[in-house]
C-alpha cells in the first residue's frame, strides 16, 4: 500500500521534473537496505554519474541517515568532477524528511545547487 502511494507521488513529480544537459536530474531511491543516487540527462537518456551503497567506496549494510549523507557527498563529488553545478532534485516519490533530506543537504553542502 505504501509503495503504491509512493509510486503515485513519483509519477506526479515526474510530470514536472526533467533533467537536461545544463541541469541534470538527481534521482534517488531507497530500499530497506540500500540507497541509490543517479545524475541523469533525460534529453540524451544517459546516466552521467551514480552512487549505490553496494559499491566499494560507499559500502554500508543499512539505509540510514548517515549512509544517505555519505552517498550525497559521493554523488556531489562525482558530479562536480564532470563540471555539474546545478541539478534538479527528484526525490522519487519519497517524502522530504529523514534520509531524503540528509542526502539533499549533503549534496548542497558539497556545492551543488538546486
Amino acid at each position: 500500500m505504501a509503495t503504491d502511494k509512493r509510486k503515485l507521488r513519483h509519477t506526479r513529480l515526474r510530470k514536472k521534473i526533467s533533467g537536461d544537459a545544463e541541469r541534470p536530474r538527481l534521482a534517488v531511491h531507497f530500499s530497506g537496505r540500500h540507497i541509490q543516487a543517479q545524475v541523469i540527462d533525460d534529453t540524451a537518456g544517459k546516466t552521467l554519474c551514480s552512487v549505490h551503497t553496494t559499491a566499494d567506496d560507499a559500502k554500508k549494510p543499512h539505509a540510514n541517515v548517515e549512509t544517505a549523507q555519505k552517498v550525497g557527498k559521493l554523488v556531489a563529488e562525482r558530479a562536480s568532477a564532470q563540471n555539474i553545478k546545478q541539478i534538479v532534485f527528484d526525490r522519487g516519490g519519497f517524502k522530504y524528511h529523514g534520509k531524503v533530506k540528509a542526502l539533499a543537504d549533503a549534496v548542497r553542502e558539497a556545492g551543488i545547487n538546486f
